[in-house]
C-alpha cells in the first residue's frame, strides 16, 4: 500500500494527522481442551418425569411449564408495554425458571432443544447481593440465529460487567456508550459454534463454573471460556434458566458441587 506521508507533508500536515485503520475485534480467549473442574456431591437432578416439580424450582419469569417428560419455556413477555393507566412499564423480557440450589463452584449438566427459541441460558445469580443489578452473577448462553441457521456460545461476566451497578445505570446514557464499552472489555467472550447443530435436536450442554472461570461444551465440543473476576463470586445462590422466542425445552438436568480440576 502506497503511503500517505509525502501527501500529508506537501499539506502541511503530521504523520499524526493520518487515518487510522479499524480496529480489530477483540481476541478471543483461547477455550481449555480439558475440562476446568471435576465432580464432587450431586447437588441437584431432574428429568421432569415425576408427578410433582421439585420444591426447589421457582417461577421467575413466564412462562414454564413441564410437558411430555421436559421442561418447556416459551418467551410471553416479548414486546415492551409502555405504562399506561397508572401501570407500570412491562419490558420484554425472556422466560426464566430459578432453582434453590446454592454453589460456588459447580458443573451444570442437560439437554437443551431448539423448537423455535432464539437463545437458552445457565445462570448464576445472587439475590442477597446489591453490587448489581438484580443480583446477577454469571451465565452461559446458546444462541441461535434463525436467519442463518447458525449457533454462537456466549459467556457474561455480569457482577462487574453490564449488572454492575454504576455501569447498568450508564447505559442509558448514550453519551456514555464509549466509556460503557471500555468498561466491559473482557467481560463477555462470543463463540462461533460449528458441528452438528440444528433445531430440533437434543444437544447435551455442560457448564463448569470454577474460581474466576467459566467453561462450556455442547456434544463434548468446548465452545465457549472466559476468565473474568465476578465470575468468582462466593455465594451463588440461585441457578436460573432462561428462554428467549418460543420454545426451549430443557431435559436431564444434573448439578454437581466441584472443585478445580487442575
Amino acid at each position: 500500500m502506497r503511503s500517505l506521508l509525502p501527501l500529508l507533508l506537501v499539506a502541511g500536515l503530521s504523520a499524526a494527522d493520518a487515518p487510522k485503520p479499524a480496529s480489530a475485534a477483540p481476541k478471543l480467549p483461547a477455550i481449555p481442551a480439558a475440562a476446568i473442574a471435576k465432580k464432587k456431591e450431586l447437588l441437584f437432578e431432574d428429568n421432569f418425569e415425576g408427578a410433582e416439580a421439585d420444591k426447589r424450582w421457582v417461577k421467575v419469569v413466564p412462562t414454564f411449564a413441564v410437558t411430555q417428560g421436559v421442561l418447556k419455556g416459551t418467551q410471553t413477555r416479548d414486546k415492551t408495554i409502555p405504562a399506561a393507566d397508572g401501570k407500570p412499564e412491562i419490558r420484554a423480557h425472556a422466560a426464566v425458571h430459578g432453582l434453590e440450589v446454592p454453589t460456588k463452584d459447580s458443573i451444570v449438566e442437560c439437554k437443551v432443544r431448539f423448537d423455535g427459541a432464539t437463545m437458552i441460558d445457565v445462570e448464576f445469580d445472587d439475590r442477597k447481593f446489591t453490587g448489581c443489578h438484580y443480583g446477577h452473577i454469571c451465565r452461559a448462553q446458546l444462541r441461535f440465529n434463525p436467519k442463518d441457521k447458525t449457533f454462537s456460545a456466549v459467556i457474561i461476566d455480569e457482577k462487574d460487567g453490564n449488572m454492575r451497578n454504576d455501569i447498568h445505570a450508564m447505559k442509558n446514557d448514550p453519551a456514555k456508550k464509549a466509556e460503557v464499552a471500555k468498561l466491559l472489555v473482557g467481560r463477555q467472550a462470543t463463540f462461533p459454534v460449528k458441528g452438528d447443530l440444528a433445531e430440533g435436536k437434543w444437544l447435551a450442554v455442560v457448564v463448569e463454573t470454577v474460581g474466576d472461570e467459566m467453561r462450556m461444551t455442547v456434544d463434548g465440543q468446548p465452545v465457549a471460556y472466559l476468565k473474568s473476576s465476578g465470575i468468582a463470586h462466593a455465594t451463588k445462590s440461585r441457578l436460573e434458566f432462561g428462554v428467549a422466542g418460543k420454545d426451549g425445552c430443557l431435559d436431564d438436568l444434573k448439578v454437581w458441587n466441584a472443585e478445580s480440576a487442575k
